[in-house]
């Protein structure tokens, strides 16, 4: 008789709503499970309906929201609801994530929900210029979350968004400088990556034991 664990029931569970979710919402739908418990995190998705939403599949990579879980799997993770996301091919995506706990409160599933809102953009896009008026004021939204299909565009993103967070070109970065970039890789779960001490070491021009020894400074 086979011997069915707490675990396997719940993401039995997640694929049924995942299915329902698809299902009642359409084509533009996609419903994402991602396992933590997985060894290798580079191929998180357990489980995926309408993945030509994002165009990912079973086995594929992690999004940032997932490391920074792994990383962060101590604190009190809440879920995030109805936030802006976009596809390597510029769709937009309503999206929220949602953690699924074990009875000790550590995250062991995420269970994601992206909708493509492109089309309906283009639309209220529309409506607005129709309705509105000269002077109006402008709605300030914020930048969409980019969802990366592979691991490495990912690390690349991440080491960006390092860069901009300082605001120094690599090349002029003083010590103090590398620091904080390294310091917001290690955050950001960035060094959860298979080898990617290497390609940050030698992105900002330091060998890996200065790397580790910076990350060490900010424990």
């Amino acid at each position: 008789m086979e011997v069915i664990t707490i675990s396997q029931s719940r993401l039995t569970i997640l694929k049924q709503l995942a299915r329902g979710l698809a299902t009642q919402f359409g084509n533009n739908c996609e419903v994402v499970v991602h396992d933590l418990s997985r060894e290798n995190i580079e191929n998180s998705i357990v489980y995926i309906e309408n993945g030509h939403v994002s165009n990912r599949h079973v086995g594929g990579s992690p999004s940032g929201v997932v490391l920074d879980a792994l990383k962060h799997h101590s604190e009190d993770l809440k879920d995030q609801l109805a936030y802006l996301t976009r596809t390597d091919n510029g769709r937009i995506l309503k999206s929220s994530t949602l953690f699924i706990k074990n009875d000790d409160g550590t995250p062991c599933y995420i269970f994601s929900i992206n909708y493509d809102i492109t089309n309906l953009l283009a639309f209220e896009s529309t409506i607005t210029s129709l309705t509105s008026c000269p002077g109006d004021d402008l709605d300030t939204k914020k930048e969409p979350k980019h969802i990366t299909q592979d691991v490495n565009d990912l690390l690349d993103e991440l080491i960006e968004q390092s860069v901009e967070l300082v605001g120094v070109p690599v090349p002029f970065m003083s010590k103090d400088d590398k620091i904080k970039a390294i310091n917001y890789l290690n955050e950001a779960g960035a060094f959860l990556i298979t080898r990617s001490g290497d390609k940050v070491s030698k992105y900002f021009g330091i060998s890996k034991y200065t790397l580790y020894s910076y990350v060490d400074i900010n424990k």
